[in-house]
């Protein structure tokens, strides 16, 4: 269901009324609520992901919940690991009102896993979305702003772990820390054409998918990052409005200097406790098994749930 109203937006009414914002996984969890943020002040917001009957539902929720708006959400199913696939989404995003304006690479996937447990399968099926497929949107729509002489932002979602490492989660915090380097490397290049770059690097906000596969259910007591907040200095996790209203400044024009920032919303977490999963080097062979099993089981479900 929508998670937003207009009070819980610090911004004035029609703010984003002109942009187009892009947003890859805007199916669910995060990418939902920038999405519904996007719209709610005016945007035109396309949203992408693998189950097109996924951002199709979130696009006619959204729109619903929100008559009033004078935005849209339009939804395109799109595999973001396919350049090919990329460039026909992108073809009818530009030829359903022009250029882009903002893109927000929210695509990802994540569990966590002893590195040893890993198989070059687990490794490409994060990897191949966070890092290759965010790239290859970002440089598809690149060339397209170069070309038109357009100016644009690119917020990218990461972790903290691009500082200080992801232990148990090393496909995510690789594929990450690549992200954060393009992106550093970007606004450099792509400065001179008004093509911006920043990350968000969240900490724990909760949404199905996280805790699905980042805290299995056997796990949820055994001292996992996002099951205790007694170690976060706030004592919480974040509220879905903090980020979106930290999404929507990146976005806008009027955050214009801002370029080549990772800007962390956790609470300050990380720098108290490191922000990720380190504290299970406690786990032996039995919760790791137990892990796994809570992982694959929700594997299957989403498998069945796109084949229905």
């Amino acid at each position: 269901m929508a998670e937003l109203t207009p009070d819980d937006l610090m911004f004035r009414p029609g703010l984003m009324k002109g942009e187009r914002i892009l947003i890859t996984g805007g199916g669910t969890g995060l990418g939902k609520v920038m999405a519904e943020a996007c719209l709610i002040l005016g945007a035109e917001v396309y949203i992408c992901g693998r189950r097109g009957g996924v951002v199709e539902a979130t696009a006619k929720e959204l729109m619903a919940a929100h008559p009033e708006a004078a935005g849209k959400v339009v939804s395109l199913a799109c595999d973001i690991r396919v350049p090919e696939a990329i460039s026909e989404m992108l073809d009818k995003i530009w030829s359903d009102g022009g250029a882009l304006t903002g893109l927000v690479n929210n695509a990802a996937g994540n569990f966590i896993s002893r590195t040893q447990d890993l198989s070059p399968r687990g490794f490409d099926a994060i990897a191949n979305i966070v890092f290759r497929g965010s790239f290859f949107v970002t440089l598809d729509c690149g060339k397209r702003w170069i070309a038109e002489g357009k100016r644009a932002s690119v917020v990218s979602i990461l972790t903290t772990w691009v500082w200080n490492g992801g232990p148990y989660t090393v496909p995510s915090a690789m594929s990450k820390a690549g992200l954060a380097t393009m992106s550093q490397s970007l606004a450099v290049e792509w400065g001179d054409y008004g093509i911006r770059f920043n990350n968000i690097a969240p900490g724990p906000f909760p949404t199905e998918g996280m805790s699905a596969r980042l805290n299995p259910s056997q796990a949820e007591d055994t001292g996992g990052a996002y099951s205790d907040m007694t170690g976060n200095p706030m004592g919480r996790v974040g509220d879905m409005r903090e980020l979106a209203n930290l999404a929507v400044y990146l976005l806008h024009p009027l955050s214009a200097y801002v370029n080549g920032q990772t800007i962390a919303i956790d609470g300050a977490a990380w720098q108290a406790t490191g922000g990720n999963f380190s504290r299970l080097r406690s786990w032996g062979d039995a919760e790791w098994t137990a892990a796994r099993e809570a992982i694959s089981a929700t594997n299957a479900k989403d498998r069945a749930a796109r084949t229905v």
